[in-house]
């Protein structure tokens, strides 16, 4: 089976998703929280390169994110906000937009929301 990051185009449409899905959470009513978790965290500078970097090696690609920082543990990467249900279901629904946005469909699709809504979920943590 090719990955996932094969299957939708390669690592332009990773960085397409990114820009696409931060445009989602900066811009739309359905990312005001996950903007507040944003700046309750680190802030926005950063987190379109780190995504990008984590998404590469998620999807099955490079894993620059492990290169520069050691690991891949989503959970200590979030460790330091608050995270609900209601936050994670938020996030998947703004995703699914830049999903959408992006044209990714298919069994790659599939394959990523079922990954994306077990990270997802995987955050919890009040």
């Amino acid at each position: 089976m090719a990955s996932v990051i094969d299957e939708i185009g390669g690592e332009p449409v990773v960085r397409a998703l990114v820009e696409r899905f931060y445009d989602i959470i900066e811009t739309a009513p359905q990312g005001a929280r996950i903007l507040d978790l944003h700046f309750q965290g680190h802030g926005l500078a950063h987190v379109r390169p780190e995504q990008f970097a984590f998404l590469c090696g998620f999807f099955g690609g490079r894993r620059h994110y492990a290169e520069q920082h050691g690991h891949m543990n989503l959970r200590e990467i979030h460790a330091h906000v608050p995270i609900t249900a209601s936050h994670a279901e938020e996030w998947l629904t703004c995703m699914a937009c830049a999903l959408d946005d992006t044209g990714i469909t298919g069994p790659a699709r599939e394959r990523i929301n079922a990954a994306f809504h077990r990270a997802a979920y995987v955050l919890v943590n009040i």
